[in-house]
């Protein structure tokens, strides 16, 4: 027997890989390890940490959620949902090492920021911004890593956005799993139905020939022709 499988229960899966907002997140990453390495100290400073983990937990929860979406769309926005937290939280750090360094944070409305804006939105990987990290300098390098999370942070929000409707027009699994059984039940009463409807008919035929038989055998005892 053949089971219907328009009704899923599972939701397809989302390929985090390729996802803007991901690979924005995971350059994100690499680029905070690179500014610690290279502008605060080794060792007693917990504002290494507090950003690594930031910057590794914001791109760790995307995956996450986009794996756990298959199953729960609750889990799934309330990952993406931290992982927009970490992200938030990163970029208050990189405020906080440019006001207590002295240094600035440039105005949306500069070209150089305009000019770095422009190549964050084309670019999303990590290796499109590494030959340009060795010629940074902190001012610089801190301005790339707040523009990621400014973008990263709107096409999150973009993205949960539309996971909140799908949640609100699909429901979760349960939803899902009762939307599934119900269809297979009205296919199978459909199917059902169509075999009595099927099944009456071929014994209103049966019976019809029955009865031509029927006449036909009594006009061969009594000797006449049909």
């Amino acid at each position: 027997m053949e089971y219907n499988t328009k009704g899923k229960v599972l939701k397809k899966a989302v390929v985090w890989k390729d996802l803007y907002f991901y690979r924005k997140s995971d350059a994100l990453y690499q680029i905070t390890v690179e500014f610690c390495k290279r502008f605060l100290p080794a060792h007693g400073d917990r504002t290494v940490d507090q950003m690594v983990q930031a910057a590794r937990s914001g791109k760790q929860n995307i995956v996450e959620g986009s794996e756990d979406g298959q199953t729960s769309s609750e889990m799934e926005i309330k990952l993406m949902n931290v992982a927009r937290g970490s992200l938030q939280e990163l970029r208050a750090d990189y405020h906080d090492y440019l006001n207590t360094h002295h240094l600035s944070i440039w105005p949306k409305d500069s070209q150089r920021q305009q000019r770095l804006r422009d190549f964050c939105h084309s670019h999303n990987d990590y290796s499109d911004y590494q030959p340009l990290l060795a010629k940074m300098n902190d001012e610089e390098m801190a301005n790339l890593a707040l523009t990621l999370c400014h973008q990263t942070d709107k096409m999150m929000c973009a993205y949960i956005e539309k996971l909140e409707k799908q949640f609100v027009i699909e429901g979760g699994i349960k939803e899902r799993m009762h939307a599934a059984r119900t269809g297979y039940r009205q296919e199978q009463d459909a199917h059902m139905k169509a075999l009595e409807a099927e099944n009456a008919a071929l014994k209103a035929r049966i019976a019809s020939l029955e009865r031509e038989i029927a006449v036909l055998r009594g006009a061969g005892e009594t000797g006449d022709s049909i």
